[in-house]
């Protein structure tokens, strides 16, 4: 049975940032706040929308398949050549540009090109940057990947590991500011994530890298057997999730 489950999941695709895979074999409890929710009626309000890091677009292409009208700009960026073109594919249809560029790289757009620049779980945020593409009066909307996210998973894995703090909505807060923002909401969360089978591990450790950052199924396949033994004697594991939001507008 752990052989199978760990083929099957190893041999699933993990491009894009569609979780389906998953479904029936692992939850995760989302943010009280709605992201997607929230962000329908700011796009509704603005001419100029940029959604940075996009991943597969599936989070921005169902809000504006929800919306009755559209920005009249509509950009997004993707690092990763994969999942630039899951993106092109579904956000295409609704007249949104595709840029591939670097996380770590300057956004490669004119001062002041966008009244609304967006972002859900960026790797990434440079905030100098946020700041200078967006118009004066404009706003960055975003949520955001906790400090600790899932160390209960990463310590079984790995051993336990420092928790960082790069991460921390505290120092969100402060880049915000020193880049010239005004912070106008920030709330936090941690959220239950349970894992049926370990099938389900392995995959979400396939696709949500960072979690175990030299994952590979052989080189951790110890592990996995023990976490498996573990789920069928005392059932599903669960971890948590660490989510931030934060919302901060540029001076008028």
């Amino acid at each position: 049975m752990f052989d199978e489950l760990v083929t099957e999941a190893g041999s699933a695709s993990v491009e894009g940032w569609d979780f389906s895979w998953l479904n029936g074999r692992a939850t995760e409890e989302r943010p009280s706040w709605g992201y997607a929710r929230m962000l329908a009626p700011r796009i509704l309000a603005s001419s100029a929308v940029l959604d940075i890091q996009t991943g597969g677009g599936e989070v921005l292409a169902d809000v504006l398949a929800r919306v009755p009208r559209r920005p009249i700009v509509l950009a997004a960026t993707e690092s990763w050549p994969p999942n630039a073109a899951i993106a092109r594919r579904n956000l295409n249809p609704f007249g949104v540009g595709i840029v591939e560029a670097q996380d770590e790289a300057d956004l490669p757009f004119p001062d002041a090109s966008f009244d609304l620049v967006v972002s859900r779980h960026p790797t990434v945020v440079l905030w100098p940057e946020i700041a200078r593409v967006l118009r004066p009066g404009g706003t960055y909307f975003s949520q955001q990947v906790g400090a600790g996210t899932n160390r209960e998973l990463t310590d079984f894995m790995m051993g336990p590991q420092p928790v960082g703090q790069e991460r921390n909505p505290d120092r969100a807060v402060q880049a915000a500011q020193a880049a010239g923002l005004r912070v106008v909401d920030v709330r936090q969360e941690s959220l239950r994530v349970v894992f049926d089978d370990i099938g389900a591990v392995v995959y979400f450790l396939r696709k949500v890298f960072w979690t175990v950052p030299d994952f590979t199924v052989d080189g951790y396949r110890e592990r996995l057997a023990c976490l498996h033994d573990q789920i069928l004697r005392d059932g599903p594991f669960v971890s948590h999730a660490r989510r931030f939001l934060i919302e901060a507008a540029k001076p008028a």
